[in-house]
């Protein structure tokens, strides 16, 4: 199961490289040498609407990033009655070097919070292969007043991962979700909100790897 940290504080465009930070996680083996290339091939969900979200892998193939630009829960003024959930589902075609398999040790989710006194705030995340039954999946509840970025980290002991399985390719598929709920703060006179994005777009989704060799 993972072991939550947490820090207060359609296409989909495949992009060829990105900022990434050393993944923490740790690793069955060295990573492949050769690319590892990821085709998006079902993207759905009201958090990311066509354009809007991208996919990069690392270039020393430790990770992969999900960045968003239009993933935003909100409940109070100026927001609509489906404004309160927002999700996001996709669907990842990893093609991995011959030889070697995958599974995701860490999930580092980040983005801004701004929740009224009273008001509740929660982030949800999920993955599974398909065909597959194992699916990891954990949630993270925030409580106003707060006005701050935030940041949470899932990472999985090494006894639960879960690879790929070798010699066949299998969808890998990504679920995410916000909610925000008023509470006992004032719907009519205040707004409450959750993004799973920064400000200025530089913070994304981070996906840890971790490898090894087929047998």
């Amino acid at each position: 199961m993972f072991r939550p940290v947490l820090t207060a504080g359609a296409a989909v465009a495949l992009v060829a490289a990105a900022s990434f930070a050393p993944s923490s996680a740790s690793s069955e083996g060295v990573p492949p040498p050769d690319r590892v290339v990821i085709d998006v091939v079902a993207v759905n969900g009201s958090g990311c609407p066509a354009g809007t979200a991208a996919v990069a892998v690392a270039p020393d193939n430790t990770a992969f990033t999900v960045t968003y630009s239009k993933y935003l829960a909100q409940v109070g003024v100026g927001a609509r009655p489906t404004d309160f959930r927002k999700n996001c589902q996709l669907g990842l075609n990893v093609h991995v070097p011959q030889g070697f398999t995958y599974a995701v040790a860490q999930a580092d989710y980040r983005g801004f919070a701004h929740l009224e006194s009273g008001a509740t705030g929660m982030e949800r995340a999920s993955y599974y292969f398909q065909g597959m039954s194992q699916t990891t999946s954990v949630s993270h509840r925030f409580a106003g007043p707060v006005s701050d970025d935030w940041e949470t980290t899932d990472v999985t002991g090494a006894a639960d991962v879960v690879y790929a399985p070798c010699g066949t390719q299998r969808i890998l598929n990504v679920n995410t979700e916000l909610r925000v709920g008023s509470g006992s703060s004032d719907p009519a006179t205040t707004t409450s909100f959750m993004t799973m994005d920064s400000t200025d777009g530089s913070v994304s989704t981070v996906y840890h790897f971790s490898w090894k060799e087929c047998p």
